[in-house]
């Protein structure tokens, strides 16, 4: 396996470990949004478009699910789940960069190029990395988590399981095996639901009866419902719900009401070009910008510079080589029993 360049821990870093500072009194803003938060947001964002404009200039191949409209959602949550395990979807560059801070090790696996996360065999949608997850598989997760939790609370670690799908999912007959074994084990599984009303391209009231509360309310499974974007104000709300689950073995289901911006994949948008444009009116970026004016537009400037910068970087790397001998990558490795 090549040699890679040092990663950053779980933790969340301080943004100053990778963008230089800038002449910006963005320490908090007025919409009481801490500065790191505000660089997570805006590195999801920018990495996401980058993708984007990359397929279409022909140098990236395969394909790519953003999460365009949806950043704030593993922002605000990624200090509450660091050091849990974290399971996400094909639509996860977002989960991913919250908790990492790791845009040249993401780009680089997309690539298939040398500091690759997982060697570039996992690609966009198949990420493992310190008790992380991603997979394509519709629902997959859930089964997943309910296990991880099961040995989590037999341990007595302390951590619990948290597992991110969209509304579409709801559709896998394997989603409510597993939450009916999460509410009668009593396990410490947190199950977020980026319900962004569309599944494809098919929208949520064409293939979805009832709700998603209802669903969770019939196993008894607590529900909470997010519909704004302030990130600090959803993470004092979900504090105390992440809390109850790890600490009082009590699954929960938390639906963020979102949006998605972007097409389903790379280029495959259904919709009427006049709705999404409705979506964006309400959309956190359009907001920040008119809300935070000058600082905020160069902080955006620079983390987009910043991005560009490093795609060539990583574009420029050898590709990404695997042996399949089964060394341990301190990256991929999980700390069991935990």
């Amino acid at each position: 396996m090549t040699a890679r360049p040092p990663e950053p821990s779980r933790t969340p870093a301080d943004p100053a470990a990778t963008h230089p500072p800038a002449a910006l009194s963005l320490a908090e803003t007025p919409a009481g949004l801490a500065r790191e938060d505000l660089e997570s947001l805006l590195t999801i964002r920018h990495f996401e478009n980058l993708l984007l404009r990359m397929f279409a200039e022909g140098r990236l191949n395969g394909t790519t699910h953003t999460c365009l409209g949806q950043e704030y959602v593993p922002v605000s949550l990624a200090p509450l789940l660091a050091g849990e395990h974290v399971l996400s979807n094909h639509r996860g560059h977002g989960h991913y960069l919250a908790l990492f801070r790791d845009p040249a090790g993401l780009l680089a696996e997309i690539m298939g190029r040398a500091g690759a996360v997982c060697s570039g065999v996992g690609g966009s949608q198949h990420i493992r990395r310190d008790g992380y997850l991603s997979t394509g598989v519709q629902g997959q997760s859930l089964p997943l988590a309910v296990g991880i939790g099961l040995r989590c609370k037999r341990t007595g670690s302390g951590r619990l399981a948290a597992a991110f799908v969209g509304d579409g999912t709801w559709g896998e007959g394997a989603v409510y095996e597993a939450l009916n074994m999460a509410a009668l084990w009593q396990v410490p599984v947190l199950v977020v639901v980026e319900h962004n009303g569309i599944a494809q391209s098919t929208p949520t009231r064409a293939q979805m009866a009832g709700s998603i509360a209802d669903r969770a309310a019939a196993f008894g499974i607590d529900f909470v419902e997010i519909t704004g974007h302030h990130v600090p104000e959803i993470r004092e709300r979900l504090t105390p719900v992440v809390r109850r689950v790890r600490e009082e073995h009590r699954p929960a289901v938390v639906q963020f009401t979102t949006q998605r911006l972007g097409p389903h994949s790379k280029g495959d948008d259904t919709r009427d070009p006049v709705e999404v444009e409705r979506l964006r009116a309400g959309d956190w970026y359009r907001e920040l910008t008119g809300r935070l004016g000058a600082p905020f537009r160069e902080l955006d400037a620079r983390i987009r510079a910043d991005l560009e910068e490093m795609a060539r970087e990583v574009e420029a790397r050898p590709p990404a080589t695997w042996t399949g001998s089964g060394a341990a990558d301190p990256r991929t490795e999980d700390r069991w029993p935990n």
